[in-house]
């Protein structure tokens, strides 16, 4: 009987190791297969992300590719307009050279005009007190004017401007003013003091606007507002010179430079 008890407390034992050996092997089987299912989901994350990464990659080229090319776009549009600018420089360069060029020719020309009619004054006999007196303010009227404009053609401007400057003061009815104060204004120009030129040279016009000298002070205004950046007035400066003075030397100069002008977009 006991012998009977003892074994079916046995069999019961290992019925149960059994059971509990079967569970353990069936959780197993359970871990490894989510195990397994659960690498081969990785793998397919790490695909779908490799795959999405080249597929970023491949767009990042294709925007920078973009942009490169709208970049290289604007580089040739800006060399192109330097190209234009520097065209435009150019001409400019090349009418400001003929201008001082012709200013010194005009010089000159004023210059040997002058000595040609103080000349007869010169050797003319003196006719009394007063003759001589008229004659001696002539001479050194002639001799400061020539010496102002000896100053100006040795391009030395500061001095040129002083002494056009006094030569105006101590001469004011003299029939050189529209001469010396075209110089005065040619001198502020090259001091670079713009305003002062513009300033001059309208002086020069409102008072003398039939004088041979009054387009080139037209023009010099104009060269002046360039300077200043006003192309605007610049324009309209050349403009009036064209109406007013279309027959006159500086007259093709003055149409150039408005056309190159005209070319320039002002913002």
């Amino acid at each position: 009987m006991r012998w009977l008890v003892l074994s079916s407390i046995f069999l019961l034992a290992l019925s149960q190791n059994a059971n509990a050996f079967f569970e353990d092997k069936e959780a197993r089987k359970t871990i490894t297969d989510n195990q397994a299912q659960n690498e081969l989901s990785i793998n397919e994350l790490k695909k779908n992300l490799q795959s999405l990464d080249q597929r970023v990659a491949e767009i990042e080229a294709i925007v920078k590719g973009r942009g490169l090319l709208d970049l290289h776009e604007k580089i040739e549009q800006l060399n192109l307009e330097v190209s234009r600018l520097k065209g435009e420089l150019e001409v400019a360069t090349h009418n400001i050279a003929s201008t001082q060029q012709r200013q010194r020719d005009l010089y000159t020309d004023t210059d040997s005009r002058l000595r040609q009619l103080e000349s007869p004054a010169g050797q003319a006999p003196a006719a009394g007190e007063g003759a001589t007196s008229q004659a001696q303010d002539t001479s050194a009227e002639a001799v400061d004017f020539d010496a102002a404009m000896a100053l100006a053609k040795a391009s030395k401007h500061r001095e040129a401007f002083d002494a056009f400057n006094k030569f105006l003061q101590a001469y004011p009815g003299s029939s050189r003013t529209p001469d010396a104060q075209y110089a005065l204004g040619y001198a502020q120009f090259s001091l670079k003091n713009y305003k002062a030129a513009i300033a001059t040279q309208e002086k020069l016009v409102q008072q003398f606007p039939d004088h041979a000298k009054a387009p080139d002070a037209l023009y010099n205004i104009a060269n002046a507002q360039i300077q200043l950046s006003d192309v605007e007035a610049a324009k309209k400066t050349l403009r009036i010179l064209l109406s007013q003075y279309p027959k006159s030397t500086v007259a093709p100069s003055a149409q150039q430079r408005l056309k190159v002008l005209e070319t320039i977009k002002v913002r």
